[in-house]
């Protein structure tokens, strides 16, 4: 059986994915359809980019995710960082990021987080991380903390945060949400009957009623979630899950296809070409969603700045009947 190594050079720790090592390969991807394309990295602003966060010893969950649309993102200068470290607690099939034990959280990270946001200069700003089942509030004091010093450093930002699920963490998700992000995004990442396989730490209605929790304890913040198709599932369930987010009121649903991060993750089903893309955009304006965004290349952070403005815009249109009537 082939290990999956770091791609990084005379890495000393262990593999990047010891749970995975022993698993039989999964069937080889099917090569990539010609609606999916990318722009390779290596344009002057992306230098720059990378150059900050080298600086500053920071993460950012477009390489440790191996995001495809790094080129195009950090060409415009807009970075998702990945805070808490680069090892997660968790183990899903889907994930390229590290998994193992975490080193302990840096203390000083909110302060370089912050530090960056102001040096790109970010009018608006995505922060996520690793799952750390390890601590007692799953790191939610450490998002909270990121947030102040992001509203310190730079006041005009807006920020958006892609947290964990907060699984069997009381009091967690409030501690976030008391910091008062502009977005609060949580994914599903798929249908709840692929979750043994594909999420096997999380629980799909866990996740759902995370996200209508922050609805409940502050209406003004915008909800948001996304899922990955080419999974296997079933276009039926699809629909079901845009109505469970919507009865959670959640705002603003992504989806995207899944990428096969190597042999022993998850097999790709299938690749779903555009024109379903744009049937599940349709049924879920149809819904109610304030924003959707389908496309095979759609990830949860891509132009997230341009869409918080939409999503401004959108509830402001919503809003604008009540208030004249």
């Amino acid at each position: 059986m082939a290990v999956v190594l770091d791609l990084i050079k005379n890495d000393p720790r262990p593999p990047r994915h010891p749970e995975k090592a022993h698993r039989p390969d999964q069937a080889v991807q099917p090569k990539k359809p010609d609606w999916i394309r990318v722009k390779a990295p290596g344009s002057k602003a992306w230098t720059e980019t990378q150059k900050i966060v080298r600086e500053h010893g920071l993460v950012t969950v477009c390489e440790e995710a191996g995001c495809p649309n790094i080129g195009e993102c950090w060409e415009k200068r807009h970075a998702t960082f990945m805070i808490m470290g680069d090892t997660c607690t968790r183990a899903c099939a889907f994930c390229n990021v590290r998994t193992g034990l975490p080193d302990a959280l840096d203390t000083g990270e909110p302060e370089k987080i912050a530090d960056s946001v102001a040096k790109l200069g970010l009018h608006h700003v995505v922060i996520t991380s690793v799952d750390r089942d390890d601590l007692t509030d799953g790191g939610a004091t450490h998002f909270a903390r990121t947030i102040a010093a992001i509203r310190r450093a730079s006041p005009g930002t807006t920020v958006e945060i892609l947290t964990p699920d907060f699984l069997r963490k009381d009091g967690a998700l409030e501690i976030v949400v008391e910091a008062r992000p502009d977005v609060f995004n949580h994914n599903l990442e798929t249908v709840p009957s692929k979750y043994l396989t594909v999420r096997p730490g999380a629980r799909y209605f866990h996740s759902v009623r995370l996200l209508q929790r922050v609805k409940e304890l502050d209406p003004s913040i915008f909800t948001k979630s996304g899922i990955m198709v080419g999974l296997g599932e079933e276009r039926n369930e699809v629909l079901q899950l845009m109505d469970d987010l919507r009865s959670a009121d959640v705002d603003f649903l992504t989806v995207g296809q899944y990428l096969q991060p190597s042999k022993k993750h998850h097999a790709v089903m299938r690749f779903v070409p555009p024109d379903e893309f744009k049937g599940y955009e349709t049924t879920a304006y149809a819904k109610g969603f304030l924003l959707v965004s389908a496309t095979p290349l759609t990830r949860s952070s891509h132009h997230a700045g341009e869409d918080f403005a939409k999503l401004q815009a959108a509830r402001n249109a919503k809003l604008s009947p009540v208030l004249s009537a």
